[in-house]
């Protein structure tokens, strides 16, 4: 009678707890249920766009104080003013010129230059459709702003990648400073007609 009655209890434990699932399932089809970590869902966090009572202004998204520098950046010190360039030609790649450096440079150049530069004597794609003029070539061309381009100081390289010039944009937001002497550095080399 005993192992009866607990079979019963179980029986009737189990009809229960079943019914209960079956009828709380029901009540609202939109209802997640109980929410873990609700903040994961709601944030308390205010978004850049919205009203925000903590600031005099009202804006949650505020300028950052006058001379600060976020984390990581490098400025370059030469404005993009025509003295700015000629005054980068004192300008010195802080990278050691070797193999590993050169091979990420003509990576990065190939990726970021190649479409246009080609092999370095202004023979790329973009300029194959006939769309755009050819750029100069590195060992043979003259710059537009004066000058030979195999004459062109690596300052002067990196201060046309940082503002861009003519046609060129500015690739300071596709390359680090650290990529941007990489691509200098490997400019050099088709300077000197070296692949």
């Amino acid at each position: 009678m005993l192992a009866m009655n607990k079979t019963s209890i179980v029986s009737i434990a189990l009809v229960a707890l079943g019914t209960v699932a079956i009828l709380s399932s029901c009540k609202d089809k939109r209802s997640t249920g109980l929410e873990y970590a609700p903040n994961m869902y709601e944030s308390i966090a205010y978004n850049p766009d919205m009203k925000n009572p903590n600031f005099a202004d009202g804006k949650t998204a505020q300028v950052p104080p006058a001379g600060t520098v976020p984390i990581g950046y490098t400025k370059f010190e030469y404005p993009n003013t025509r003295e700015g360039y000629e005054a980068s030609k004192a300008a010195v790649n802080p990278f050691e010129v070797n193999e590993k450096n050169l091979a990420q440079g003509k990576q990065l150049y190939v990726a970021m230059c190649g479409p246009c530069h080609g092999d370095g004597s202004g023979n790329g794609h973009i300029v194959e459709l006939g769309k755009y003029p050819a750029p100069p070539s590195y060992a043979t061309g003259n710059s537009s702003r004066g000058g030979l381009m195999k004459d062109l100081t690596p300052g002067q390289i990196y201060h046309t990648i940082e503002y861009g010039l003519n046609l060129m944009g500015s690739y300071a937001s596709q390359l680090s400073p650290e990529e941007r002497w990489k691509v200098v550095m490997y400019v050099n080399q088709l300077q000197k007609g070296q692949q």
